[in-house]
């Protein structure tokens, strides 16, 4: 496949990697130093886009990308927001967006481990939960994505809690998330169930980079060529 790198700092110099290896080219390689050549990229150079840069400008690549029938693998967090407008673009443009907080299957099984667990916990009482997560100071948004997609995961589990908040501004009927940001962490995420008598703590570490590069490619791969919106869950599906 032809690639266009879209986002050119630590996970797109990994994607890259892990694309060539695959056998792939890089059609672009679009940064903040030549963002206006994104729309050099088209169908007929291009056969899918892979995208990681910041909550600002995630949205206006996927739309460009949109209108110039260029599939897209997004990995940016933080614009979700504009999901529905998002969607009703890719609808308009018959186009393709493969869309998630957290590109690695691993994290994918964790949280269905973690709705497991909710489910069980809330039947006990004495149990408060809360989510830790703590990244690299680079990233921007905070909470994390893939911990705000654990806690709306198992909050249809907690009936103690209405939905979540940040940890320095949530009552006591809200799930707590706390945030960390740490030179050179890549992703730690735990879920934290903690009664008078113990602590069951369900943790998932990213060790480096490769996993989420590894997930991207495999996305772009398996969804290039469908038209629709798709999520991990629908990655997942083709692979078990």
């Amino acid at each position: 496949m032809r690639i266009a790198i879209i986002g050119y700092g630590k996970m797109g110099k990994e994607i890259e990697l892990h694309a060539t290896h695959n056998g792939h080219v890089i059609s672009h390689v679009i940064d903040f130093d030549n963002i206006n050549e994104i729309k050099k990229i088209n169908s007929s150079n291009t056969d899918v886009a892979i995208e990681f840069t910041s909550p600002s400008s995630a949205v206006k690549n996927i739309i460009s990308c949109f209108e110039n029938k260029v599939p897209i693998i997004c990995g940016t967090t933080g614009w979700y927001s504009e999901l529905d407008n998002v969607k009703n673009f890719c609808s308009k443009h018959n186009g393709t967006l493969f869309y998630s907080s957290n590109f690695s299957i691993g994290v994918y099984f964790y949280i269905e481990i973690a709705k497991y667990a909710s489910k069980i916990l809330n039947e006990l009482s004495g149990y408060n939960v809360k989510i830790e997560e703590t990244h690299h100071t680079q990233k921007l948004d905070s909470p994390s994505g893939t911990a705000i997609s654990l806690a709306n995961s198992i909050l249809p589990f907690l009936q103690k809690y209405k939905g979540w908040k940040k940890l320095d501004n949530c009552a006591h009927n809200y799930l707590p998330i706390s945030s960390k940001r740490i030179d050179d962490t890549t992703g730690i995420h735990a879920l934290i169930f903690e009664s008078d008598a113990d602590i069951i703590e369900i943790k998932h570490t990213a060790k480096n980079r490769k996993i989420f590069a590894k997930g991207a490619v495999l996305a772009a791969e398996t969804f290039y060529n469908k038209k629709g919106i798709f999520t991990m869950s629908d990655l997942y599906n083709t692979i078990v």
